[in-house]
C-alpha cells in the first residue's frame, strides 16, 4: 500500500526541474529592502551611455537632473539599463526610466517592464507594470517586481508565475535569494504539470542543497490520488522525502496516514511512523500500527508497534476480523494484484463467531484461505476448541468453511448438556455450515400477564440474518393484546468431521428427551462425524473400529477425557486483547496423566454377548 507514495512524489521531482532551473538567477541581484536611497553615498555613479537621441537639463535647484529620449542606455557595475524615456538625478543617483524598460545582467537574466525606478546608491530596481524575468529556461511574470542588488534579493510583492517547458508555478508572493540560492513562495502557491498539481501555503527550495521545504498545508492532486501534509521537504537530488504532522496518501482503492512519512523514490523506500493507519477501501480492510517500513521494489510492508489488521466480514451485520501479532507482514503480488498478510510471534485473531491465537500466520486474500502454524488454536461458537501442529481455515463469504488439521489434531465440542464430545486423530478436516437461529421474544400490553419465550429450532439457509416482523396474539387468559418479535441470528456451526489415521473419540449418546445414556469411546483408523444442533449425529467408523459404551453411573473422570484433553476456554482472545486495550492470559501447561496399563477395550457388540450370557 505504501509504495502508492511514490505517485505522489512525481510532483516534487517536476518541481526540482522548474527550481534546479533557477540556479541561473545566482547573477541576478537582490530583493527589495525597503531601505530608501542613500544620498550621497559614496558609490559608483550610473553613467549614461552615448546614442540616445536627445537629452534635456531640467531646473531644480541643488540637482543636476536631465531628462533623455529615445535609445536610452545606463551601465552600471556590469548592469545595462534600457528604456524609451528616462530622468535621471545625477545628484542622487536615481533614475526614473519609462517604455519598454529592460535590465540586463551578462547573457543569462533579462528583466522587462512598463515603468523602473532605480537607486544606484543602494542598487536597487523597483520594476512595475507587465514585469518579467527571464533566464535561459525559465520565465516569471508579475506586476511588480523588487530587485536589491547589494543584498541579492529578488522580491515580487504581487502574485506572480514561474513557467518553464513542463511547469507552471504560481504563489501570491515570492522572493529569491541570489546568495543562499533559497526561493521562498508564500501563500497560495500552487505548482502544475502534465502528471499533477502541487497546493502550499509556502515553499522553500535551496538551488545549491536541492531541498525543497513546505511549511503549512501542502496538498498534491495527480491521476492517482492526493497527498495531504502540514510539513515537509524533499531532496530533488537524492529523491528523498519527508513530511511530518499527519501526512495522508488517498487513492480511489487505499488510504496511509502517519504522524510522518519518509520516502526514497530511487531505492523505492517508504517508512510510516507514528499511529499509521493504512486503509484498502475496495477490501474494506485497515492495518494499524506504530511503525511501517515498505520495500516497493519487493513489494514488502513491514508493520510493528501494536500492529492490527482489521476486516469487514458483514457488510450487513459490521462484523468485522481483527488481527494482531508482534510484527505484521504484507506481501503485495504485482502480477497477480493480490495480498498475502504474514502474522509473526504471538498472533491473535478474533471475530464475533471465530477466535484463534497461534506462533504465525498467514492470510492469503486472493482466496480467503488463512494458514495457523505453530501450536495453533481455534474456538468457535463457544462450543468448539480445535487443535494440532498447523492449520489451514478456508472462509466463503467471509465466513469460515473448511478446517484443515494436519498433525496432532484435537476437536473438543461442548454440547447442550455441557458435555465435552472429543476427537483425536493424524488429519483432522471440519466442515462449517452457517444457520439461522430464530428467538422469539413476547411482550405484553400494559394490562396484560407476561407471555413466555419460545425459542425455535434452528434452520440451514443461505441468507443474512434477518429481523421477522412483530406479530400480535391474545393471551390465553386475559385476552390482552401480546407484542411478539421474532429475532434471527446468523450462527457458522460445525457440520461434519472427517478424521484419517489413528482416530479417537469420545461423545455423549442421549435419547430423544435429551437425557444421557451413556460415554461412547471408539478407535478407528478412519471416522465420519455428522452433527446436529451441535449434538454428535450419525457417525461412521471404517476399519475395525474398537467401541466401547460407558453408562452414566460408570462415569470417571479418566474415562471422560482423551489423552491431551484441555478446555482452554480461559485464553481465548477478546476483541480488547485483539486491540492492544487489554493483556490476553498465557497458556497454562499441560497436566499430564500418570501412565496407566493399557488395556484393551473392547468392542461393544462382544460386551453385549458377554453380558447376555451372564
Amino acid at each position: 500500500m505504501i509504495r502508492l507514495l511514490a505517485h505522489f512524489l512525481t510532483a516534487f521531482v517536476l518541481l526540482g526541474s522548474l527550481l534546479v532551473s533557477a540556479d541561473s538567477l545566482a547573477q541576478v541581484g537582490s530583493p527589495s529592502s525597503g531601505r530608501p536611497p542613500i544620498p550621497g553615498s559614496a558609490v559608483d555613479k550610473v553613467e549614461l551611455l552615448p546614442g540616445s537621441d536627445s537629452l534635456v537639463g531640467m531646473t531644480i535647484p541643488g540637482q543636476v537632473v536631465r531628462k533623455i529620449y529615445n535609445n536610452v542606455r545606463f551601465r552600471q557595475k556590469g548592469v545595462l539599463l534600457y528604456c524609451d524615456l528616462a530622468i535621471q538625478n545625477a545628484t542622487t543617483n536615481v533614475i526614473e526610466a519609462y517604455g519598454n524598460v529592460q535590465i540586463i545582467q551578462g547573457d543569462t537574466i533579462t528583466v522587462r517592464g512598463d515603468t523602473m525606478f532605480y537607486y544606484g546608491n543602494t542598487r536597487q530596481a523597483n520594476v512595475r507594470g507587465h514585469v518579467s524575468m527571464r533566464d535561459r529556461k525559465m520565465t516569471l511574470t508579475t506586476a511588480q517586481l523588487e530587485y536589491d542588488m547589494l543584498s541579492g534579493i529578488a522580491h515580487y510583492p504581487t502574485p506572480g508565475r514561474i513557467v518553464d517547458k513542463e511547469n507552471v508555478l504560481t504563489s501570491r508572493e515570492g522572493y529569491y535569494n541570489t546568495r543562499t540560492k533559497l526561493f521562498t513562495f508564500h501563500q497560495n502557491v500552487r505548482l502544475v504539470n502534465p502528471k499533477g498539481t502541487l497546493t502550499a501555503d509556502s515553499l522553500l527550495y535551496n538551488s545549491l542543497t536541492r531541498l525543497a521545504i513546505f511549511q503549512g498545508p501542502t496538498r498534491i492532486t495527480n491521476k492517482d490520488g492526493v497527498l495531504t501534509a502540514v510539513e515537509g521537504q524533499y531532496n530533488t537530488t537524492s529523491g528523498i522525502s519527508n513530511f511530518q504532522h499527519r501526512a495522508t496518501v488517498e487513492t480511489p482503492k487505499y488510504r496511509l496516514t502517519g504522524d510522518s512519512l519518509y520516502y526514497d523514490n530511487i531505492s523505492e523506500l517508504g517508512i510510516a511512523k507514528g499511529n499509521v493507519i493504512m486503509v484498502a477501501k475496495d477490501r474494506k480492510a485497515v492495518i494499524t500500527g506504530d511503525h511501517v517500513r515498505y520495500n516497493g521494489k519487493a513489494g514488502i510492508s513491514r508493520v510493528t508497534g501494536h500492529p492490527v489488521a482489521k476486516s469487514i466480514a458483514n457488510e450487513a451485520t459490521k462484523d468485522t476480523l481483527y488481527l494482531r501479532a508482534d510484527t505484521l507482514f504484507s506481501y503485495d503480488n504485482k502480477l497477480t494484484n493480490t495480498r498475502r498478510l504474514l502474522g509473526q510471534k504471538n498472533v491473535f485473531l478474533y471475530k464475533s463467531d471465530l477466535q484463534s491465537k497461534c506462533d504465525s500466520l498467514i492470510y492469503d486474500m486472493a482466496d480467503s484461505t488463512i494458514y495457523f502454524f505453530k501450536k495453533p488454536i481455534v474456538w468457535s461458537q463457544n462450543k468448539y476448541q480445535m487443535e494440532a501442529d498447523s492449520m489451514r481455515a478456508i472462509f466463503k463469504n467471509n465466513k469460515i468453511n473448511t478446517l484443515f488439521l494436519k498433525t496432532k489434531s484435537f476437536v473438543i465440542s461442548l454440547d447442550t448438556l455441557k458435555n465435552y464430545n472429543q476427537i483425536k486423530g493424524r488429519t483432522v478436516t471440519a466442515y462449517f455450515t452457517t444457520k439461522i437461529v430464530s428467538t422469539t421474544v413476547t411482550g405484553t400490553s400494559p394490562s396484560g400477564p407476561k407471555a413466555p419465550a419460545i425459542v425455535n429450532a434452528s434452520s440451514s439457509v443461505s441468507a443474512l440474518a434477518t429481523n421477522i416482523p412483530s406479530k400480535r396474539v391474545l393471551t390465553p387468559k386475559s385476552g390482552a393484546p401480546v407484542s411478539t418479535t421474532v429475532l434471527a441470528q446468523e450462527q457458522t456451526v460445525i457440520d461434519r468431521v472427517l478424521v484419517d489415521g489413528n482416530g479417537q473419540s469420545i461423545y455423549y449418546a442421549v435419547d430423544e428427551k435429551n437425557r444421557l445414556i451413556g460415554l461412547n469411546h471408539v478407535e478407528s483408523s478412519r471416522m465420519n462425524i455428522e452433527f446436529t444442533d451441535n449434538k454428535v449425529g450419525r457417525i461412521r467408523f471404517y476399519g475395525h473400529p474398537d467401541s466401547q459404551l460407558i453408562p452414566p453411573k460408570e462415569l470417571t473422570p479418566d474415562a471422560q477425557e482423551l489423552d491431551g484433553f484441555r478446555w482452554r476456554e480461559a485464553e481465548k482472545p477478546t476483541k480488547n486483547q485483539v486491540l492492544w486495550l487489554e493483556t490476553p492470559p498465557t497458556e497454562q501447561p499441560l497436566i499430564r496423566k500418570p501412565l496407566k496399563k493399557k488395556t484393551t477395550i473392547k468392542p461393544l457388540a462382544q460386551k453385549l454377548v458377554q453380558k447376555g450370557n451372564n
